[in-house]
């Protein structure tokens, strides 16, 4: 079901579910066909998640599709700079929920790293990232309400790198103006590289934020705007 009143650009698909339920299997069996064409086409798969209470659906009903996770490398497109063992770290989150059973095979590329500042664990988080096949194979993105993705937030400091075709860092140091614990996150150029993209939104006023990024101009004002300028698959639910 295409999602109604929203008039998308020819490369967006949008697909409307009825409840979140709906939305995580759907996304679920896209995203675990997508991961072994992968396998099939180039012998190893990755696959590249975000964070938050949203996902968590999502990510147990992934856990429970049959394919080889022993190829997969899994890792995230944004991370709180605070340890795995934090209740906010998303690598925690993906371990607590996706990287069960038998995903348990599938070799996790974290972005957080000890250091002694968010710079020093970007550049660590840099490196790390060599370890993953790239380009990206499957992206599964969310969005907030004030038009942000992964960590790249309107006003943020590095918000130009980040968003900059020409960025050749694989992950940027960003600043949260509002949430407690500062980011860290792939820039746009390594993101948007991604074979299949999804993203996934749930709630009338995430719809109307896109409404408003498909109207807007500015990518600095609502990030997801840049986002909506490459091949990208919606799925929205209420």
């Amino acid at each position: 079901m295409a999602i109604s009143n929203l008039k998308l650009p020819a490369q967006v698909l949008g697909f409307g579910l009825s409840n979140a339920e709906q939305l995580a299997g759907e996304l679920a069996v896209t995203v675990a066909n997508a991961l072994r064409l992968a396998i099939e086409t180039r012998g190893v798969a990755s696959l590249v998640v975000s964070g938050g209470r949203s996902p968590i659906v999502f990510f147990e009903r992934l856990a429970r599709q049959e394919l080889d996770w022993s190829r997969v490398a899994v890792s995230l497109a944004d991370e709180r700079w605070v340890p795995v063992s934090h209740a906010d770290s998303n690598e925690g989150l993906v371990r607590r929920h996706l990287l069960q059973g038998a995903a348990a095979k599938a070799r996790f590329v974290g972005l957080y790293q000890p250091a002694a500042s968010l710079e020093e664990s970007a550049a660590l988080a840099h490196l790390a990232l060599a370890e993953l096949p790239q380009p990206i194979d499957v992206l599964v993105l969310g969005m907030g309400e004030d038009g942000h993705t992964a960590s790249l937030f309107p006003a943020s400091i590095n918000l130009d790198l980040a968003l900059s075709v020409d960025c050749t860092q694989r992950c940027l140091p960003m600043h949260a103006p509002s949430v407690p614990h500062q980011r860290l996150s792939m820039p746009l150029a390594l993101l948007a590289g991604a074979r299949l993209t999804l993203l996934a939104v749930q709630g009338r006023g995430k719809l109307d934020t896109l409404k408003q990024a498909l109207a807007a101009e500015g990518d600095a004002q609502m990030p997801i705007r840049a986002f909506l300028r490459h091949p990208l698959e919606i799925y929205w639910c209420p």
